[in-house]
C-alpha cells in the first residue's frame, strides 16, 4: 500500500479524493486550520489534517499538490529538500523563474522529484519529443466561458458581462500568462515546461460566450513537421475554472505510484 500527502482541500482535491486507487493510502491533508475537524470527522481520524510539515514522522511516497500556485511556493522546497516526490497540478508557479530553479537545485541536490501534471492537455509526448529536434514554434490557445472567467484578471482587460462572441483579451508569452491568470493558465505553464520554455512559447486567452467546455489548443512546428492537439474538455461542476481532466491527471499519476508504474 502507497502513502499519499495531499495538499488542498478545495474542488480539485475534492474530486481527487472520490476517485483515488484503492491502493493508494491517503495520510496527510495539507489544508487551512478551519477544515481539520472537518477531515478528521470524514476520514474517522485515518486522515491527518495538517498545516505544517514539521511533525510529518513517516515520509509519503508521493505529495500532490491540488491547491495554487502560493502552495507550491510555500510546501515544495521542504518537500524537494527532504528528497520524496511531489507532483503539481499548479505548474504556472514555476513561471517565476527563481523559484523553478530553486526546486530543480533542491530535486537534483536531495535526490527528490518534481513532476509537472499534464492537467488539462493532451498529446505532450509528442511535445517532448519534438524538443529532441528544433522547434520553431508552439501557440497555445485557452478558450473558456465567462464564468471561467469571473473573479480573474481577465476582469481587468475585458468587461465579461457584455462579450457577445469568442474575443482574444490576452495575447503574450506563457511566462505572462501564467504570472497573471493563476487560476486559469496552469495549462500555459506546462506546455512551455514540456516544450521550448516559458518566454518563447506564445499563448492566446479566449473568452466565448457560446461555450461550456474548457477548449485547449496546441500548435507545433518544427523540424519533425507540424501537429495540432484540440480538446475539449468539461469543467469541474464545482469550478468551472478547473478541467475535469485536470483532476483525472492527478489522479492518474496516483495510480501509477500504487502500481509501481515508472513516473
Amino acid at each position: 500500500m502507497k502513502t499519499l500527502m495531499l495538499i488542498g482541500y478545495g474542488a480539485m482535491a475534492q474530486e481527487v479524493m472520490t476517485r483515488l486507487p484503492t491502493e493508494i493510502a491517503l495520510r496527510y491533508i495539507v489544508a487551512r486550520p478551519h477544515h481539520h475537524q472537518a477531515i478528521l470527522e470524514r476520514f474517522k481520524g485515518a486522515v491527518t489534517p495538517i498545516d505544517s510539515l514539521d511533525n510529518i514522522i513517516e515520509p509519503p511516497d508521493l505529495v500532490l499538490e491540488c491547491a495554487g500556485h502560493q502552495a507550491v511556493q510555500q510546501y515544495a522546497p521542504t518537500i524537494l529538500q527532504r528528497g520524496w516526490t511531489l507532483a503539481i497540478i499548479s505548474t504556472g508557479a514555476l513561471a517565476d523563474a527563481t523559484l523553478e530553479q530553486t526546486l530543480t537545485d533542491l530535486a537534483k541536490r536531495h535526490q527528490g522529484l518534481l513532476i509537472p501534471l499534464t492537467g488539462a492537455v493532451a498529446g505532450l509526448d509528442g511535445l517532448r519529443a519534438a524538443k529532441e529536434a528544433n522547434i520553431t514554434q508552439v501557440t497555445y490557445q485557452s478558450r473558456k466561458s465567462p464564468a471561467s472567467w469571473h473573479n480573474s484578471a481577465a476582469e481587468r482587460y475585458i468587461d465579461l458581462s457584455n462579450v457577445s462572441e469568442a474575443t482574444v483579451f490576452f495575447s503574450g508569452s506563457a511566462r505572462e500568462a501564467a504570472l497573471n491568470f493563476p487560476a486559469n493558465a496552469n495549462v500555459a505553464a506546462t506546455v512551455a515546461l514540456y516544450g521550448i520554455g516559458m518566454d518563447a512559447t506564445r499563448v492566446k486567452l479566449v473568452v466565448d460566450p457560446n461555450t461550456t467546455k474548457n477548449s485547449h489548443r496546441i500548435d507545433v512546428t518544427g523540424d519533425f513537421g507540424h501537429f495540432c492537439i484540440e480538446l475539449n474538455g468539461n469543467p469541474l461542476p464545482s469550478n468551472p475554472k478547473t478541467s475535469m481532466l485536470a483532476a483525472l491527471s492527478a489522479v492518474e499519476v496516483c495510480r501509477r505510484v500504487a502500481g509501481h508504474q515508472a513516473i
